[in-house]
């Protein structure tokens, strides 16, 4: 609980790709200041249901913003990049992300230059669609569909499909994690800052490890396959007569187990005996499976592949894996101190020393500039009447 609670990070942030990264940074301990454009905002305050009856907190921004603080701040005008640089010496600023466009960090001076020289060892990130020479505008479905992930989702003969999460958002969120974590221990060994730039694009393709190498060294076509995998079967999705399970049989040993049962005997055939002759007839195969599955529930099935210790799922409903009791236990939770209302939130892929301290409990997402009293006048010494001229002026 004690590794990060003095650090303390500024993100200059909207959307998701960089407060998901806070927001893991927030679980760590650290105290995490979101800044804010004081007429625009972050859009994604505006998206999804007005669950709290007021402006700029609507459900989509609740779900990864707890845990943090907010100040709003217009660092086009020169005096709120005053204030800005004030706040990184006198906060003593650990961390500072932005994932504005490249061509706005000198003008908004947030650049790296500006605020090493305000604190030598910072550690500065600045996350991009295409990298810091490049200001095109980047959204998720935009990479998903440029990087080739979008290409490897759907069904073979179908349309090519979205990700059900926004991976190039928050898996850059996480490669960006660890590189902040790196700079982190750089500094703790040698007493200097870095400067990190994060392209999205970059982070996307990353993941395409085994399409890259099978396209590019060995001529192979990789596409999406559905519900199949390219090199076992069967691995795939079947119809229950109460819903769907996913089996994955990932060996020749387990088919044998599996066709051993009374239910699936008619399918214990030499040509299929081995991996590859299952690969070679995996349609046929397949709908021989569903054919037999559609007959029995869903718990009996998995029941059974249990036993024999083939793996298998129920395909879970998002209400279901809550209640799945490796996950209930892990839940994360915020409660609003003005409205009561309670947020549960996903768990962290590893539950931190600070959230098991604070018993998985976040303070609610920030109001639109809810700090900037707290901040600009308890750090900064403004008094109520400065901060009043400051909002008149369009700076706070």
């Amino acid at each position: 609980m004690e590794l990060f609670k003095n650090l303390t990070v500024f993100s200059l942030e909207q959307a998701t790709v960089l407060p998901y990264l806070t927001y893991r940074l927030a679980q760590d301990g650290m105290t995490v200041i979101r800044l804010e454009h004081p007429v625009y905002g972050d859009p994604n305050r505006m998206v999804g249901d007005n669950v709290l009856s007021e402006e700029r907190m609507n459900a989509y921004y609740l779900c990864i913003n707890a845990g943090k603080k907010d100040l709003t701040l217009n660092l086009a005008e020169e005096e709120g990049q005053k204030i800005f640089h004030a706040l990184i010496r006198e906060l003593k600023v650990d961390i500072f992300a932005t994932n504005q466009l490249p061509r706005n960090y000198k003008k908004l001076g947030i650049d790296y230059d500006t605020l090493k020289s305000l604190r030598s060892d910072i550690i500065w990130l600045g996350v991009t669609g295409f990298g810091p020479d490049s200001n095109e505008a980047a959204y998720d479905p935009i990479l998903q569909a440029r990087s080739g992930l979008m290409e490897l989702t759907g069904e073979g003969n179908g349309d090519p499909q979205v990700l059900g999460i926004p991976l190039p958002d928050m898996g850059t969120s996480e490669h960006a994690y660890g590189l902040v974590m790196k700079a982190l221990f750089k500094r703790q060994a040698t007493g200097e800052g870095s400067c990190i730039n994060m392209a999205m694009f970059e982070s996307s393709v990353s993941w395409l490890t085994v399409p890259i190498t099978l396209t590019d060294s060995f001529g192979k076509s990789i596409t999406r396959r559905g519900n199949t995998h390219e090199f076992f079967c069967p691995v795939s999705v079947f119809q229950t007569s109460n819903g769907y399970i996913y089996l994955a049989v990932g060996n020749d040993r387990q088919w044998q187990s599996m066709v051993s049962q009374e239910m699936f005997k008619l399918l214990d055939k030499p040509e299929y005996a081995k991996n590859a002759g299952r690969i070679g007839d995996v349609t046929n195969l397949n709908a021989a499976i569903n054919a037999i599955t559609r007959n029995y529930t869903s718990e009996e099935l998995i029941e059974l592949f249990t036993s024999i210790t083939v793996p298998v799922s129920k395909i879970n409903t998002v209400a279901e894996v809550i209640t799945d009791p490796l996950v209930e236990r892990r839940l994360l939770s915020a409660q609003d101190p003005v409205t009561g209302t309670r947020l549960t939130l996903a768990p962290p892929p590893n539950m931190t020393p600070f959230m098991e301290a604070s018993q998985r409990q976040l303070s609610f997402p920030p109001r639109f500039g809810e700090h900037n009293r707290e901040i600009y006048g308890g750090r900064l010494g403004y008094s109520d009447d400065e901060l009043a001229g400051l909002k008149e002026k369009g700076i706070i």
